[in-house]
């Protein structure tokens, strides 16, 4: 059975009130003796009580069976237990630039959801520390089907690259496809089945302070996301009994147990932690219309902000089209190390620093103070270009996962088939120009 979305409310952090049923969210308290149509008052908070309004994060359900109505929980032995975790903060790193070809689709005849697509690239912190990521790719060929999941270490930022994603979540529908994000706050159940047949995409999970719009500062009132264009989905539910899987990571580790209903039967619901999705091409693009580049701050999306001002714990940032007009300058990102560390993707069409070797489905990672910027033939190409027109860069979106702390591949993707183990050649035929 799929649930058809109901729509969607627009905002970013609203609190939000929605009912899938008329006369169902009660009027003047949260949970009454009684609540309307025999369902059960429930609070799922995001926050610590005490948070600052602002940044108070809470919803109240009102539900079919609460959340505690499912058996005991053991360990999770499906395909996931072995490719999906937080394993990445033990041992030396290397400080060599690593770069993957696209995540390939499960093999001809294996059957693989989402949650068994998942297969985590890199990471730092966790849980326990409430900071840090975890960076997940996902390739999927088969709808979740009598299992869903939770996430109790994060929210997930979902990126997909190929193949439209129909999550089923407790607040209602999020319909996503290539260019749009969703993202599934800590706690909430979801199922994701494939419109499509199957799906790739990028994975962030959260494990700091929510995320948010960031400050706009000089830039002023307006740029960047448009807080109006993040869309939060109106209640839908089902009502729903059998033989089904609850699966929760919790503590960098899966869990599984069996549950008698579809969690997803929220009749109605009020509150700011829910779920959302944002389509990246409506992102409004800052630049520079005389010379150089800003940082790439101007292109930042959403941020998860850390303990120490003006450093987010996680930045996302894309690079979409755009037109580069300055003057004197290398258009091209420029070589740069930074402090932070960065793992980053392509969705869609060709990005600009790369002229070659960076597919769609790919990613790149470029830990803290390890140099990089585009390749030899980008590099050539831009140096003896005619400034005197804009470049109108289209059919492209690229993204980056950035992050204070050093981003820790893991065992498996340091051995997967598809990294590319030459990816430093890229930069070999550089020249030397210089002359005394």
């Amino acid at each position: 059975m799929t649930i058809e979305s109901t729509g969607y409310q627009s905002g970013f952090g609203n609190e939000f009130a929605t009912e899938a049923r008329a006369g169902t969210l009660p009027v003047g308290r949260n949970s009454p003796q009684r609540v309307a149509h025999g369902l059960y008052a429930e609070q799922i908070s995001g926050t610590a009580f005490t948070a600052p309004r602002h940044q108070n994060r809470r919803s109240w359900f009102y539900r079919i069976r609460p959340a505690a109505m499912h058996g005991p929980f053991a360990r999770f032995e499906g395909r996931a237990a072995g490719t999906f975790h937080n394993d990445f903060d033990t041992g030396p790193v290397s400080p060599d630039q690593m770069r993957w070809s696209p995540l390939p689709m499960p093999p001809e005849g294996e059957r693989v959801d989402f949650l068994d697509g998942l297969f985590t690239m890199a990471g730092n912190g966790g849980a326990s520390a409430g900071a840090g990521i975890g960076v997940h790719l996902y390739a999927a060929n088969a709808d979740m089907q009598g299992r869903w999941f939770y996430d109790a270490d994060g929210e997930l930022l979902i990126v997909p690259q190929q193949g439209r994603l129909h999550i089923e979540t407790e607040c209602g529908v999020l319909d996503v496809e290539p260019q749009e994000i969703a993202v599934i706050p800590r706690g909430i159940r979801f199922a994701v089945k494939l419109p499509d047949g199957q799906a790739r995409g990028y994975v962030c999970e959260n494990f700091g302070a929510h995320l948010r719009l960031p400050d706009l500062g000089p830039i002023g009132s307006n740029g960047l996301a448009n807080p109006r264009d993040f869309l939060t989905p109106n209640a839908a539910f089902e009502d729903v009994e059998g033989d089904f899987e609850l699966v929760a990571k919790f503590q960098g580790h899966l869990w599984r147990a069996g549950i008698g209903h579809s969690p997803i039967d929220v009749v109605a619901w009020h509150g700011n932690h829910a779920p959302y999705k944002y389509d990246l091409r409506r992102f409004n693009t800052i630049g520079s219309i005389s010379f150089d580049h800003p940082d790439p701050s101007i292109f930042l999306v959403l941020t998860s902000p850390s303990d120490t001002p003006g450093v987010g714990n996680m930045d996302f940032v894309i690079f979409g089209p755009r037109i580069l007009a300055m003057q004197d300058t290398l258009r091209p990102p420029w070589f740069h190390r930074n402090v932070a560390s960065e793992f980053m993707g392509l969705v869609h069409g060709a990005y600009d620093a790369k002229a070659e070797g960076f597919a769609p489905g790919g990613a790149s990672l470029h830990n803290c103070m390890t140099g990089h910027g585009p390749d030899a033939a980008t590099f050539e190409k831009a140096s003896n270009a005619d400034l005197s027109r804009p470049d109108v860069i289209t059919d492209t979106m690229a993204f980056m996962f950035e992050a204070r702390a050093v981003i820790r591949p893991t065992r498996q993707a340091i051995d997967a088939a598809h990294r590319q183990r030459d990816y430093q050649a890229c930069w070999t035929g550089l020249k030397k120009h210089f002359t005394a």
